[in-house]
């Protein structure tokens, strides 16, 4: 959060301090039932005859009273409404500030990532391509192998049958020939 806003934050005027207090006595429920009740009290004194009636029906004292109560209590939610809307302005920049951050660190992650999987791709190419030399060595030398202990005999006409799974070896591919 910016220091501007800890600061308004923490130095509220006395009139905003006010505001606060009477917007949260007027909007309790505290203030209404007490205020129901002299109400009630009010209307009921003013119809039965016990007292002399100063506020004979319908009433226009009474609602004199709550107009100006209204009317005076008005401006007191509306400037701590204001001061709520500015305090709830300055969480939303808040949040939008970490949640751009929190955007600019998830980018970076995922490059780093990004780049972790390239480097790992490359890592397994190489070393499939250095098992396919080794392969490819080992069959050189399996059929050097075989050459020199088991020279074909031109003589004899004799092959080997083939099977429905026989493995043929191909520039160090292996393939099942079916």
């Amino acid at each position: 959060m910016e220091k501007s806003t800890k600061i308004k934050r923490s130095q509220s005027s006395r009139g905003e301090n006010i505001a606060d207090i009477v917007t949260a006595t007027v909007g309790s429920w505290r203030f209404i039932l007490i205020q129901s009740s002299l109400l009630a009290l009010w209307i009921f004194l003013n119809v039965i005859s016990w007292i002399k009636h100063w506020d004979e029906y319908p009433f226009i004292l009474l609602n004199l009273a709550l107009s100006f109560q209204a009317a005076y209590a008005t401006p007191f939610i509306l400037m701590s409404q204001n001061r709520q809307s500015g305090i709830d302005r300055d969480k939303a920049k808040q949040d939008l500030d970490i949640d751009i951050k929190a955007e600019r660190e998830i980018k970076s992650l995922h490059q780093k990532i990004d780049s972790l999987r390239d480097r790992e791709i490359a890592e397994l190419r190489q070393m499939l391509g250095m098992q396919n030399q080794t392969i490819l060595r080992l069959e050189e030398m399996l059929a050097r192998e075989i050459d020199s202990n088991h020279p074909i005999d031109t003589t004899k006409n004799t092959t080997t049958p083939l099977t429905d799974t026989t493995i043929i070896t191909t520039a160090g591919k292996f393939e099942v020939d079916n």
